[in-house]
C-alpha cells in the first residue's frame, strides 16, 4: 500500500514551517514515496521552485495551500471577533484549479486581509472548480465545531463544503496525534460525520518539520515568530505531539483501522495533474501605430535613430551591424521587448527624469543605442551584441535601467497606466536567516544572555555560513567543542540557517504581463504597505514562467545629477544636456587623479579612490579598464 503526504508546510509558511523545498523532496525520496503536496499557510510562494525541483528528482509535485477562512465574511474587520479564523487545505487538480487557487489567494490578500489573508465561503463558491478540499487540522472549521460540541454546525459545514467543491472533491482530514486530547475528540466526531454522510476520509500529519528530532528547532522557529516566553505553558506550540514527515509504513500502521484514509491519499494524488508551462516567453503586446507589425515599427525607429546618432550618411559597418541585430531580434521574437523598453525610457526622458546611460551587456546593442535606451555607442567601444542577445542561446534579454531614486515610481506608474494596473506588479523577495542573525534569534528564543549570543555571533565573518565558520575560525570551533551552551546554540542555528524569515519587495524588479497577472501569479501587498502590489513568486520563478521582468533601479547619484542641473538652470539660467558633456575634460581628470570622487557612481569607495590616485587616468578608457 502506498501513501502520499498531502498536508505539508515548508519554510514558506513563514516562521512556522521549518523544512526547505530541497530537504522535503530529499526526505520524500529517502522514505520511498513518489509524490508529495506542499500546502503553505495562505500562500504558494514556493510553488514554481517546488514544481521544478520535484520534476528533476522524479517526484510528482502537488500544488496546494492551507488557506485561511474568515470567521464570517472576509470583508468584516470587527476587533476580537474577526481575528478568529479557520483553516482549509486546497489541492490543485488541473489548470482551472490552479487559476482558481491563484484568484482565491490574491483576493484573500488584497481584499480579505485582517491579521491574515482570508477568503470566505462565498468566494470559495466562485472559485472551487478544479480544486480538492481537505477539512484541515484542528484549526479547520469542522474540527473546531466538534470541539465546541456544535455537531449540527460541523455537519452543516461539511455538507456546505461538499456542495461547493463537489461530492468527489471534499475529504474529511484525520490525523493521528495520540498525545493531543483535542485531536482524539475531533477524530471521533469526524469519523461519526464521515459515516453518517458517507464523506471520504484522508490521513495526513500536518507536517511542519521532517524528523522527530527537528521538533525543538521548529519550536524555536515559532518562538522567534511570536516572541513568547519559552516557559509559558499557554504559548503557541506543536510540542505536544509529532508533526514530522512520518514514513509510509508508520502512517499505514497509525491508520490500520482506517485503510481507506491511506488509500484516498493515492486517489487524490492520481487526480492532481497540474503542470506549469515553463520557459515559454509571454511578452505583452506593444501596439505599433498605423497597422504596422512590430518588426517593421522597430526597424523604422532604428532608421530615425541612425540619422540622429550618425547623420544622413552612416558608415557601412553601422548599417551592417543594424541589419544583423534586427535579424537576430526577428528570429528570437523580441521586437516587442525593445519597443516596450524604448517607450517608457523615452517617456521618462521627455518628462525630465534622468535615466542612466546603460548598464551591463545591453551596452553591446546598437538597436538599444539607436532607440535611445542607452547612450553608449557599441561600435566606438567594440562591444559585442552576442553578450546581450545570443541567437544560439535564446533567453529573455535583460536590460537594467537606472532612474533617479526619487522619480522611479513615476516610471512604474506610467507602465501600469499603459499596460493596465492588473498587468503590472513589483516582485517579492525573501529575507532568509543568515548566520549571525540566526545565532542571535535562537539565543533570544532560548533565553540566553544577549551579550553571550552577541559574542558568539561576532566570531562569524560577514557572508560566511555556520559550517564555513566552524571549519575556518578556531575560536568559534573551540566554543562549539568545549562549551555545551554554545554547542546547543550553534546546532539549533544550523537547522534554522537559510530559512525564509520575512517577505519584502524586490529593490528593482517589476513584472509586465500580457494578461491579468492574477490569472498566472498570486498577488499580495508587501508587509506594512497596503498600496503597492507584489507577486507571490520571486524573480527566478517569474522568469521561469516566461513573464517579462524589468529591473527599474533607483540611483541616488542620478538624483544628485538631476538636482545639480535644476540648480544650474535656476541660478545661471543655463540648460545643460548631460549627453553632450565632453568625455575628455582635463579638469575632470585632475579630480579623478586626486581621488576626489565622492558621489561619483562606482568610483566613490575608498578602494576605487586609492586606485584612481595610483592609475592617474588621462582618458575615459582608463576609467573603463578600472571599473
Amino acid at each position: 500500500m502506498k501513501f502520499t503526504h498531502l498536508h505539508v508546510h515548508s519554510h514558506y509558511s513563514l516562521l512556522d514551517g521549518l523544512p526547505k523545498i530541497d530537504e522535503i523532496l530529499d526526505r520524500v525520496k529517502e522514505l520511498g514515496m513518489d509524490s508529495v503536496a506542499i500546502t503553505d499557510h495562505g500562500n504558494i510562494y514556493g510553488a514554481v521552485e517546488f514544481y521544478k525541483k520535484a520534476q528533476e528528482k522524479g517526484i510528482k509535485p502537488i500544488i496546494g495551500a492551507e488557506i485561511y477562512l474568515a470567521f464570517e465574511s472576509m470583508h468584516q474587520e470587527r476587533p476580537n471577533i474577526d481575528d478568529k479564523r479557520y483553516h482549509l487545505v486546497l489541492l490543485v487538480k488541473n489548470a482551472e484549479g490552479y487559476k482558481n487557487l491563484v484568484k482565491l489567494l490574491t483576493r484573500a490578500h488584497l481584499e480579505g486581509f485582517y491579521y491574515k489573508p482570508r477568503a470566505d465561503e462565498e468566494l470559495l463558491a466562485q472559485h472551487s472548480a478544479g480544486l480538492i478540499a481537505l477539512s484541515a487540522c484542528l484549526a479547520g472549521k469542522i474540527p473546531k465545531m466538534i470541539l465546541q460540541r456544535k455537531i449540527a454546525e460541523a455537519e452543516k459545514t461539511a455538507l456546505r463544503y461538499q456542495e461547493i467543491f463537489g461530492k468527489d472533491n471534499f475529504y474529511l482530514e484525520i490525523q493521528n496525534h495520540p498525545n493531543s486530547h483535542d485531536q482524539k475528540v475531533a477524530n471521533k466526531g469526524i469519523l461519526a460525520l464521515a459515516k453518517k454522510y458517507n464523506i471520504p476520509l484522508v490521513a495526513t500529519n500536518d507536517v511542519h518539520y521532517l524528523k522527530p528530532e527537528d521538533a525543538q528547532a521548529q519550536d524555536i522557529l515559532m518562538l522567534i515568530n511570536t516572541g513568547a516566553d519559552p516557559n509559558d505553558p499557554e504559548r503557541l506550540s506543536l510540542r505536544e505531539d509529532d508533526f514530522s514527515m512520518r514514513s509510509p509504513e508508520q502512517m499505514i500502521k497509525d491508520f490500520e483501522d482506517l485503510p481507506q484514509a491511506i488509500e484516498n491519499t493515492q486517489k487524490i494524488a492520481e487526480r492532481c495533474n497540474f503542470q506549469f508551462e515553463l520557459g515559454k516567453i509571454k511578452l505583452p503586446k506593444f501596439e505599433a501605430p498605423l497597422g504596422k507589425n512590430q518588426e517593421e515599427y522597430l526597424a523604422e525607429l532604428c532608421q530615425q535613430g541612425i540619422e540622429k546618432r550618425y547623420g544622413a550618411n552612416p558608415k557601412k559597418e553601422v548599417l551592417d551591424r543594424l541589419n544583423y541585430e534586427l535579424s537576430v531580434i526577428k528570429q528570437t521574437g523580441f521586437a516587442p521587448y525593445f519597443l516596450i523598453v524604448q517607450d517608457f525610457v523615452n517617456w521618462a526622458k521627455q518628462n525630465r527624469i534622468v535615466v542612466g546611460p546603460g548598464r551591463g551587456s545591453v551596452g553591446g546593442s546598437l538597436v538599444a543605442y539607436l532607440l535611445n535606451i542607452t547612450n553608449v555607442d557599441p561600435l566606438k567601444y567594440n562591444l559585442l551584441f552576442e553578450r546581450f542577445l545570443n541567437p544560439d542561446r535564446i533567453s529573455m534579454p535583460d536590460i537594467d535601467l537606472d532612474f533617479t531614486d526619487r522619480r522611479r515610481n513615476e516610471v512604474i506608474e506610467y507602465v501600469a497606466q499603459k499596460y493596465g494596473k492588473d498587468k503590472v506588479a513589483q516582485i517579492i523577495t525573501f529575507g532568509t536567516m543568515a548566520a549571525r542573525a540566526v545565532v542571535r534569534d535562537v539565543g533570544r528564543a532560548l533565553s540566553y544572555a544577549y551579550s553571550y549570543c552577541d559574542q558568539i555571533a561576532k566570531m562569524i565573518p560577514f557572508g560566511s555560513t555556520l559550517d564555513q565558520t566552524l571549519a575556518s575560525v578556531d575560536e568559534f570551533r573551540q566554543a562549539y567543542l568545549e562549551d555545551p551552551q554554545a554547542k546547543k546554540l550553534i546546532d539549533f542555528a544550523k537547522k534554522l540557517e537559510g530559512v525564509a524569515r520575512h517577505a519584502s519587495t524586490h529593490a528593482c524588479g517589476v513584472v509586465i504581463s500580457a494578461e491579468p497577472l492574477d490569472n498566472i501569479v498570486p498577488l499580495q501587498h508587501p508587509t506594512q504597505d497596503d498600496q503597492a502590489i507584489v507577486t507571490q513568486y520571486e524573480m527566478h520563478s517569474i522568469e521561469d514562467l516566461g513573464l517579462l521582468k524589468m529591473d527599474f533601479l533607483g540611483l541616488k547619484n542620478l538624483t544628485i545629477i538631476e538636482d545639480t542641473l535644476a540648480r544650474i538652470y535656476k541660478v545661471q539660467g543655463k540648460k545643460i544636456d548631460i549627453e553632450t558633456i565632453p568625455l575628455d575634460d582635463k579638469n575632470v581628470f585632475k579630480l579623478f587623479q586626486a581621488g576626489e570622487t565622492v558621489g561619483v557612481f562606482q568610483l566613490e569607495s575608498d578602494g576605487m579612490r586609492r586606485y584612481l590616485k595610483q592609475l592617474k587616468p588621462t582618458e575615459f578608457e582608463d576609467i573603463i579598464a578600472m571599473v
